[in-house]
């Protein structure tokens, strides 16, 4: 007799909460905003057996998957999968890093942030970000939150740390300026109130195909302007209320960050077994990829031992002629440029960001010589430099900045050995350890 009744009961509690909705959607945008800011509850020192890491062993992204199928299945924002997983081509990219919280080894929360690659975003298949782009930084898509429903009434337990791991990985170890998302317009409110994000002027959109065709409102924050935005609304509330002391001025000591040796900004996880595993044995992601999919694939994946377990039902023509043979590691590594003249030696800092065997693309905030040859020392990692001859063989600078491309006479051994270190593997364990086995 119970087990009749709960459709029943499920049925009117959604009801209600329908019905509250509607009539919370009728407060004025400020006091809404106030109500929402008063739900928060922060707290500075989490239960230790709370742990937020980079989901990379196969039972954490089985986990994450799974946890995230339930999520979106329960909100109608796909359908059930017949392998109880919410997988898409974004998670097998090197540049998507999916964070996890485990509380007891138990996988309870979890995001994932995609970074831009030849697959582009999710959103941007309905959302314009050419206004983002002015601005200059990388974008980063946040997409397939979740969190185990026995934590979802608990005030925030798992998720506002999970935003807090977000927002350390973003601004330290993943070089993001800009986040974006396309929700549910019923929840765009919270990451306005709460987070600052603002929408995308176009407006909603009433069928996101990446949701099973929910409507959806598109919305960014810059990373560089919140601190300042946290600090003037939360700076004078009480601790447990006080984002910005909780995003900005808290450590905790839950988050687990990867470790690297050298600047590189990506930590893909992605190992051959792991893609066979996930997108041909448990779901037919690869098999439904479109030719061009397939392709930009292969040029993302270019090692023997991934080829093996890609889609090889592609048209290879000239694709590979138009596309990059060697995967590029994105970067953020520290240095200068020397050119020495008749009377003195001019310096210019730079901010590497990429790099190949004979040269290197930078940053620099004033214009830079070109055709002259110089000295660039660039710090590749905590304890790894590399100083050789360069010159500029191209650049443009607009504003307060500039991007240059390098060349280089001949590469030194700390410079030919990190190109051997990103040529070795796809996974940051593949970097490590190859990082360590050329050192020795």
């Amino acid at each position: 007799m119970k087990n009749s009744h709960t459709p029943i009961t499920s049925i009117a509690k959604r009801l209600l909460h329908q019905t509250l909705r509607r009539a919370f959607s009728f407060f004025p945008r400020a006091l809404r905003f106030t109500v929402y800011r008063s739900f928060v509850d922060c707290d500075p020192h989490p239960d230790n057996r709370l742990v937020l890491k980079i989901a990379e062993t196969r039972e954490e992204l089985e986990a994450c998957f799974r946890l995230l199928h339930d999520a979106y299945v329960g909100s109608g924002f796909m359908q059930p999968d017949p392998s109880g997983m919410r997988v898409t081509i974004y998670h097998a990219l090197p540049t998507t890093t999916t964070l996890c919280a485990k509380f007891d080894g138990m996988v309870v929360g979890t995001i994932s942030l995609i970074r831009e690659s030849v697959f582009g975003f999710p959103l941007q298949s309905i959302f314009d970000l050419e206004e983002i782009r002015e601005h200059k930084g990388r974008i980063a898509e946040v997409s397939a939150l979740a969190v185990h429903p026995k934590f979802r009434n608990t005030g925030g337990t798992i998720l506002f740390p999970l935003m807090k791991f977000m927002y350390e990985y973003c601004t330290t170890l993943f070089d993001t300026r800009h986040l974006v998302i396309a929700v549910n317009p019923n929840r765009i409110e919270m990451y306005e109130s709460l987070l600052f994000f603002e929408r995308l002027k176009e407006n909603p959109v009433d069928h996101y195909d990446f949701a099973n065709g929910a409507p959806a409102v598109g919305a960014c924050v810059d990373l560089r302007l919140a601190p300042g935005i946290f600090k003037r609304v939360y700076g004078k509330k009480p601790r447990r209320k006080n984002l910005y002391r909780y995003f900005l001025r808290t450590r905790l000591p839950n988050i687990k960050m990867p470790s690297r040796r050298y600047f590189t900004t990506n930590d893909p996880v992605i190992t051959p077994d792991l893609l066979d595993y996930f997108f041909n044995q448990c779901t037919p992601t690869f098999q439904n990829l479109s030719e061009r999919e397939k392709g930009l694939l292969h040029s993302i994946y270019n090692l023997p031992e991934y080829k093996q377990v890609l889609p090889t039902t592609f048209s290879e023509s000239d694709f590979r002629l138009r596309h990059r043979k060697h995967q590029r590691y994105s970067l953020k590594c520290p240095g200068s440029f020397s050119v020495t003249g008749p009377e003195k030696t001019d310096v210019y800092d730079l901010q590497v960001v990429e790099l190949s065997e004979h040269g290197f693309l930078a940053h620099s905030r004033v214009p830079l010589p070109s055709n002259i040859w110089g000295e660039a020392a660039i710090l590749l990692g905590q304890e790894e430099k590399s100083v050789t001859q360069a010159m500029v063989v191209r650049g443009k600078h607009k504003g307060l900045r500039g991007f240059y491309g390098f060349t280089l006479i001949e590469p030194d051994l700390p410079w030919r050995k990190f190109v051997g270190v990103l040529k070795s593997g796809m996974t940051h364990e593949d970097l490590d350890n190859a990082s360590r086995f050329l050192a020795d």
